[in-house]
């Protein structure tokens, strides 16, 4: 038996991956991984199945998706597929077009977040929509990641009555174990001993939404309060120029990209997560396996994984007064901080790696019975 992965680009052979290939290997198939490698930051050769280098871009309309669609189909009709796991908006459009001319037997699509989410513009509540509606009928199963997207998906019809199903994301590994000293760790970020920090990981961009965090924090009265973001973005520069103008920048650290937050969030007291749109944002679930109260944005996925009260807060994204005032409730109440966390930290084992592999294994093999 043969299975393909289609994914978009890839840096880091990461739980995302393992949850699909693993399985698949274990289950007996002959698993290939098509994506564009050209990033990859690792060893290739520590991908345990085969690798087919094609050059998807993440913009539907660059033209080396014309190009990447060639080279699926090329590989299609040479090496004769069983099973096609789709990801990502690209490779789940190139994928399944490539799978329906060249008549792939079985095709799984995951949606780690549909593009018409609620409040979404309007050519996503529309075209988008209607686009993965179009492609629903070349599915046999679709995987969704949060309850917004499963419920939206009920209005699907699949290709021979398939099935649709909510998994647990693409796994994190909880249970992490620092063996880094925390005072350490803020001593070589900068940040003194007896502060309160707030944590963000992510790319620096219009979606992440970072700037109502800084906004919300020049709004405490609390000169020790600190906020230190993990990631690179082109909207760097304006939100260093707005903590500048607001007052905080000796509070607002930008440490760039990291290969270290796991060792980083343990050093922390609040995560915070004020994004327009996301789908089950990792870096979240890193953040509840780490003990941290969350104060995160009332959107898809976030409301998956916090309920507002008990594992931290939620506000809308544009609320500035309320993560204010979420900031300083918890920058105030090392007990509620220590509640909420405790709980996150037990909520989040569902999330687990090896949770989701058993998921993905069961469908897998229950696949030819559709």
């Amino acid at each position: 038996m043969r299975a393909v992965i289609v994914t978009n680009r890839v840096k880091r052979y990461v739980n995302g991956f393992k949850s699909m290939i693993e399985p698949l290997m274990e289950l007996g198939y002959e698993v290939i991984w098509v994506a564009d490698f050209t990033q990859f930051k690792e060893d290739l050769s520590l991908i345990p199945c085969k690798i087919y280098q094609t050059d998807f871009r993440s913009n539907p309309f660059n033209p080396n998706n014309l190009k990447a669609y060639s080279q699926l189909l090329k590989l299609l009709k040479q090496e004769p597929v069983d099973l096609m796991h789709c990801n990502t908006p690209i490779g789940g459009l190139i994928g399944r077009l490539c799978a329906k001319r060249a008549k792939v037997k079985k095709v799984i699509y995951t949606a780690h977040g549909f593009h018409f989410y609620k409040g979404a513009p309007f050519i996503n509540r529309t075209l988008f929509k209607w686009g993965e509606k179009y492609l629903a009928h070349y599915t046999d199963i679709l995987l969704t990641i949060n309850q917004e997207d499963f419920n939206a998906a009920q209005s699907f019809k699949l290709r021979n009555n398939g099935q649709i199903f909510l998994i647990h994301g693409a796994g994190v590994d909880t249970g992490y174990i620092n063996t880094y000293d925390p005072r350490k760790k803020r001593k070589e970020i900068g940040i003194p001993d007896s502060s309160i920090v707030i944590f963000s990981a992510g790319e620096l961009n219009k979606n992440k939404n970072n700037q109502a965090i800084i906004k919300a924090i020049s709004k405490v009265n609390n000169k020790n309060i600190y906020y230190v973001l993990c990631g690179e973005g082109k909207l760097r520069p304006k939100l260093e120029n707005l903590s500048r103008d607001l007052g905080i920048s000796e509070r607002v650290k930008f440490l760039g990209f990291r290969t270290d937050v796991l060792d980083i969030l343990p050093a922390t007291d609040i995560f915070a997560m004020p994004s327009f749109r996301e789908g089950l944002p990792r870096s979240l679930m890193e953040a509840m396996d780490a003990g941290l109260p969350c104060i995160v944005s009332n959107i898809r996925g976030n409301v998956d994984l916090i309920e507002d009260g008990v594992g931290g807060f939620l506000r809308s994204p544009t609320d500035i007064s309320g993560y204010s005032k979420a900031i300083e409730m918890l920058a105030t109440n090392q007990e509620l901080r220590k509640r909420f966390g405790e709980t996150n930290k037990e909520n989040v084992r569902t999330y687990d790696i090896e949770n989701v592999k058993s998921e993905l294994k069961d469908i897998y093999s229950s696949i030819n019975r559709i």
